[in-house]
């Protein structure tokens, strides 16, 4: 594999094609923002004119959008991926939607010869940066065999959950109700230590040398002690879109899951109070209703 393409150069797509650069691979690349686009030519990218445009020499193309309605259009639509790809090449769905989203993009798609891997991914703007995101990908083995070179560039740990579009989605949404919920529960924490007068310093250090410890709590206070509530691509928006569709699966198969419809709320909650804002932002809105905030050295907020 000598050529592959990105569609949406955001926080997490323009890791992707920082890392698919630095394997060696020609990336070309399309987002509607001319900013982004800079920056991608910048770090070695080739911009395209249009994510139909990116389809027309790669082999493979990952599709880093935010919703179900942007991800068909890229590669579905009537000026979209499936219009220029060659036959036998694989469209690398990393976005992540509803799991009848992707069933119906496959739907879409089928009679093209073009093959699609439905992975979403893991890991955030620090892991795509980086390239050490975890993948759930669905495809067939053989598809999968063949991206390999350009998924193991952004990715350190690649899973083959099922061979079917839906399927990577399915389990994304199984992780995000976890991640969501430790979220929550970190904000709520954190709160919880401001009104007490413990320093944020002392409330890190004990939950990340405890069984509590995570990068998902341990990211999140570190953010929240430090007050930094905007641009560390983390927004808000995204966790709010992610905890939709794990309800939304949950409401169709019958599943209750009380932990997450809280977070879902406290998450309502802080994109309604502060839209710019990124995942820690919700402690702010707990902050104002106890009127104490957390930070690294206990007093430094008053």
């Amino acid at each position: 594999m000598k050529h592959v393409g990105v569609v949406g150069l955001g926080d997490m797509g323009s890791g992707l094609a920082l890392n698919l650069v630095k394997a060696g691979l020609t990336v070309s690349g399309f987002d509607l923002s001319e900013k982004r686009m800079e920056a991608f030519a910048a770090l070695g990218g080739q911009p395209a004119a249009s994510a139909a445009d990116v389809g027309k020499d790669a082999e493979a193309v990952f599709v880093m959008v935010m919703t179900g309605a942007q991800a068909h259009d890229v590669i579905a639509g009537d000026a979209g991926l499936v219009t220029t790809m060659a036959p036998g090449s694989t469209v690398i769905l990393t976005a992540t939607i509803q799991p009848s989203e992707a069933r119906a993009i496959a739907t879409a798609i089928e009679g093209s010869s073009i093959h699609l891997i439905d992975s979403p991914v893991s890991g955030g703007f620090p892991g795509a940066q980086s390239g050490q995101l975890t993948m759930m990908a669905a495809g067939p083995d053989a598809v999968l065999d063949a991206c390999l070179p350009a998924m193991q560039a952004v990715s350190k740990t690649i899973h083959r959950v099922g061979t079917e579009a839906g399927a990577g989605q399915t389990v994304k949404a199984c992780l995000q109700s976890i991640i969501g919920s430790i979220f929550s529960a970190t904000f709520e924490a954190a709160a919880l230590a401001a009104k007490a007068g413990v320093s944020g310093e002392v409330l890190h250090k004990v939950v990340t040398t405890s069984s509590a410890g995570c990068v998902v709590s341990s990211t999140a206070l570190e953010n929240i002690i430090d007050r930094q509530f905007e641009g560390t691509g983390s927004h808000i928006s995204t966790m709010y879109k992610d905890l939709t569709i794990s309800l939304d699966m949950a409401r169709d198969l019958g599943v209750p899951l009380h932990t997450a419809s809280i977070a879902m709320q406290l998450f309502q909650a802080g994109k309604t109070r502060y839209p710019n804002g990124d995942n820690w932002v919700v402690t702010r809105v707990l902050e104002e209703i106890v009127g104490a905030e957390l930070h690294r050295k206990a007093g430094d907020g008053k």
